[in-house]
Order: structure tokens, then C-alpha cells, then sequence
């Protein structure tokens, strides 16, 4: 058992026994950026996820939440999309699975009328260093979960979607430069980046915008899922900011992208990364 109560032994990690908790809170009033719209975030219940739901809701925006089985946490996150005036739905269940997807969608189109913005966020995060100790078993996890439920939910959104619509995926500062400890989680976002751009061109004559957030080190269940004790110390002060984000920081990135402000902008990725100079 670990005894830094940072850190926890569970990948998604829950953010409800984070200490400190991350900071999800939009900074400033709605202005009805995203109203009468729906959206379907995974990864929805807690971190960058979270932060989304709330700013989305914020804005105008009725909520779809896809997770694995954290409830507590989603729970939590229905509750502040609500205390923002609007509505949740919390579908739990494996995306990794292509039926789960389907679902997803399904059950967003039918409570809600419709599907305007999908944000695939959800994701698993192990370190592999030495890649020779990583196991069949977590490779697979990290590719269904990092890659394979972008795709599918992609394909399930996609007869949903019409002109002026906007697909957001996450990726990582990773992607760009790499990361010895986290090899694979880098290639599932690397990953995650060529869909997007690929499907950027594929959806354009529909007007339907693809676009890509790349975060440096934020202080999400991310982190304390992922990382050893030694290291929980000093996180983020790498970066020429010299901490890590919070994930109301990283949110303002998908709520540009997702709104008209971002209408000319497909294809392309933003880095909340607090200083990190990387390739575009």
C-alpha cells in the first residue's frame, strides 16, 4: 500500500482522493458559447475530462459523460455540470469495446435529440520502462483505450453529425517529443494525432471540424495512477513555467475549438503544455 496519499495503485485513478484536488473551475461567466448544443466527452467523469463538462455546460452546452466505472467521480462531475443550469447523462462501460461506443452515442442521441460535439478524452496511462517488462495484456488496454475508442466512437458519431459539428481528440506533448518511461502511451497518442489530421480531410466537405488538444503535465488522476511516489514530488516543474496545469486551464483549449471561435481551425492542435516548444 502506498503511504503518499498522492498517490494511488488504479489506473483511472480517482480524482475524489486527490490531495490537493485538481482545480476544475471555470474562471469566468458563460456567455452562450455552445447553446442548445450537445456534447459527448469521454473520459468525462474527472480531470481535463471533468474541467470540459463543467466549461461546456457553462456555455450552454447539454452533457454527455462516457467512463469506465468511476462513479463516484461522475457523479460528482453531473452535479457541477448541473449546478451550471444544465444536464448530465453518465454512461459507464469499457469504450475500448466497439458495442460500448455505439451505446454511447446511441444514448446520447436519444436523451438529448442530437450530437453536435464529440470530445474523445478517455485514456490509460502505465509506464514501460523497460519496455520488456510491459505485459500483453496492459499494451492491449492502452491501445483500446487510447486509440481504439477514438475510432469507434468516431465512427458511431459520425451519421449524428452535421454541418458545423466538431470532433476534439486528445493527445499529449508526448506525441511530439516522445517519453522513455511512457513509450507506449506516447505511440497511442501519436496515434491519436494522425486520426485526427486524417480525419480532418476526410470530414471537411461535410463541414465537420477535427481538431486535436495536446497537454503538457497536469495535475490530474492521471498522475497519481501513473506515477511512482519519488517522483510525485515536484511534477510539472520541469516546464519553463515551472508547475503543472490545472485542468481548467487545458479546458479553455476544446471550448475555442469547439465553438465558432475556432471555425477556421481543422486539423490542428493546441498546446496547453505551460512552455513547451514542440513541432505543430
Amino acid at each position: 500500500m502506498s503511504e503518499d496519499p498522492r498517490a494511488q495503485e488504479r489506473m483511472p485513478a480517482h480524482e475524489y482522493k486527490m490531495d490537493p484536488a485538481p482545480d476544475f473551475m471555470p474562471r469566468y461567466p458563460g456567455v452562450g458559447k455552445l447553446k442548445d448544443k450537445v456534447a459527448l466527452i469521454t473520459g468525462g467523469d474527472s480531470g481535463i475530462g471533468r474541467a470540459v463538462a463543467v466549461l461546456f455546460a457553462r456555455e450552454g452546452a447539454r452533457i454527455a459523460i462516457a467512463y469506465l466505472d468511476e462513479d463516484k467521480d461522475a457523479s460528482e462531475t453531473a452535479e457541477a455540470v448541473k449546478a451550471e443550469g444544465s444536464e448530465a447523462l453518465l454512461i459507464p462501460g469499457d469504450l475500448g469495446k466497439k458495442a460500448q461506443c455505439e451505446d454511447a452515442v446511441a444514448k446520447t442521441v436519444e436523451k438529448f435529440g442530437g450530437l453536435d460535439i464529440l470530445v474523445n478524452n478517455g485514456a490509460q496511462q502505465f509506464l514501460d520502462d523497460p519496455l520488456d517488462e510491459l505485459s500483453e495484456e496492459r499494451l492491449e488496454r492502452m491501445i483500446s483505450s487510447n486509440i481504439l475508442s477514438y475510432i469507434h466512437c468516431t465512427q458511431a458519431a459520425m451519421p449524428h453529425l452535421k454541418e458545423g459539428a466538431s470532433i476534439i481528440n486528445t493527445t499529449s506533448v508526448n506525441a511530439f517529443k516522445g517519453n522513455g518511461s511512457l513509450a507506449i502511451y506516447s505511440t497511442t497518442r501519436g496515434a491519436a494525432l494522425a486520426f485526427s489530421r486524417s480525419m480532418s480531410e476526410q470530414l471537411a466537405d461535410r463541414g465537420i471540424r477535427v481538431n486535436q488538444v495536446a497537454p503538457g503535465p497536469v495535475w490530474t488522476p492521471f498522475i497519481p495512477g501513473t506515477m511512482p511516489e519519488d517522483k510525485l514530488e515536484g511534477f510539472g516543474e520541469h516546464v519553463p513555467l515551472g508547475r503543472p496545469g490545472q485542468p481548467w486551464e487545458i479546458a479553455t483549449s476544446y471550448l475555442f475549438l469547439a465553438c465558432k471561435d475556432g471555425s477556421y481551425f481543422t486539423g490542428q492542435t493546441l498546446h496547453p503544455n505551460g512552455g513547451a516548444i514542440v513541432g505543430a
